[in-house]
Order: structure tokens, then sequence, then C-alpha cells
């Protein structure tokens, strides 16, 4: 009986040593980011925290629009955050794996050949995000604003629903949406309806009717 007691005592230390061994590897495999485990804890962890970050972006702007008569600004800078949150984060979460960091560091290297690729396949991208900029800073429209416009279907009526960062959404009398990218809103002659511009609260639901203005007898 002693003996089977010392046994099963011996047993038991190994069970419990190596269940330790096993808790304490899983620990510092979680929070090691150079192991498969550890990276795939912190980039969950990263993407938690840009989510969080670009819904608290999403949740300010909403609340600012209640207080501003021009929403275009806004809505443009909200987007830019939000891309900007997911790109810090990106970058961050890089610079701690040392083997997306070691990818970085080889891209860089090769800059030259890499910027004139990515220049050429990001070229009509890069000229919509310049020209929405531009959009936002100048101001020639607005969210709001009834314009008209040369289409696919020709001369029409629309009303500017948002200025994105590639594109600018509008929509027609038919309550078609009409998607223009902004480089070519920036460089075509679009005609602003004055006196019709919708309520900024408004815009999203409905555009506001045109009405043609008050004739006084001669």
């Amino acid at each position: 009986m002693a003996r089977t007691q010392i046994g099963l005592n011996i047993v038991s230390r190994l069970v419990n040593e190596t269940m330790n061994n096993l808790l304490n590897a899983v620990r510092t495999d979680l929070l090691d980011p150079t192991h498969l485990i550890g990276a795939a804890v912190w980039g969950a962890v990263f993407l938690i925290i840009a989510l969080l970050l670009a819904a608290a972006v999403r949740r300010f702007a909403r609340r600012m629009e209640f207080r501003l008569s021009d929403v275009t600004g806004l809505r443009f800078a909200s987007a830019l955050a939000q891309v900007l949150v997911y790109l810090a984060s990106f970058l961050l979460y890089a610079h701690l794996v040392p083997e997306l960091r070691a990818l970085g560091t080889a891209l860089l290297a090769g800059v030259s050949v890499v910027s004139v690729v990515l220049g050429l396949a990001a070229q009509n991208t890069l000229g919509n995000l310049v020209a929405g900029v531009a959009l936002v800073l100048y101001r020639p429209i607005r969210v709001g604003d009834n314009v008209q416009l040369t289409s696919p279907k020709g001369l029409i009526t629309a009303t500017v629903m948002q200025v994105s960062l590639g594109y600018t959404v509008l929509r027609d009398t038919d309550q078609s949406e009409v998607i223009v990218p902004n480089s070519v809103m920036a460089n075509s002659v679009v005609i602003r309806i004055e006196g019709t511009r919708a309520a900024s609260g408004s815009v999203a639901s409905q555009p506001s009717a045109q009405s043609d203005p008050p004739r006084h007898a001669g």
C-alpha cells in the first residue's frame, strides 16, 4: 500500500508539473508576437481597438452634424479619420510582429520599384482622393445643393448627398443614385441652383423639391 501511495504521489506531481508547464507555455505564446498564437491574439486586439476608435469617430461626427449647417467637410473628415485609424493600427501591428517588420524592411529596400508600381496602380484612386480634398476645401458644391450636370442620360438635376473619399453621391429627380468620381466632379461644369439647398438633417432621406421663383406681374 505504501508503494502504491508513493507511486500515485509521483504520478500526481508529474501531472501537475506538466499542466503548469503547458499553462505557462500557453500564457507566454498568447503574449509573444513571435509565435503564431501570439500574433493572432495581438491582431485581434488591434482590430478591436481600431473598430472601437472608428465607431467613436462616427458617433462624434453624427453628434456634430446637428450643430453644423454644412456637413460636407465633416463627413469627408470622418471618413478620412476612420481610414487613418485602420492604417495606424495595421502599421503598429506590423511593427510589433517581427515577420511583418522584416517584410516592411524588404519592401522599403525596393521602394523605388514598388512606388512606381503602386503609383501607376493607384493613380485614379489618389486622383479621386486629392479631388475630394479640393471639393471640400474650395466647396464649389456642398451636401444638400441641387445641381445640374451632364450624365450618360443627358442633363440631369440632382441633389448632392455625400462627398466621400473617392466619389460624390447624388440623387436625381427619379430617386436614382448618381455616383461620380471626385476627379470627374472637380473637372466638370456643374450648375448650382441657388436657393434650393436642403436642410442638412433631411438630405439623407429625401431631396428638397424645386419650386419656380414667383413671378411679378409686369
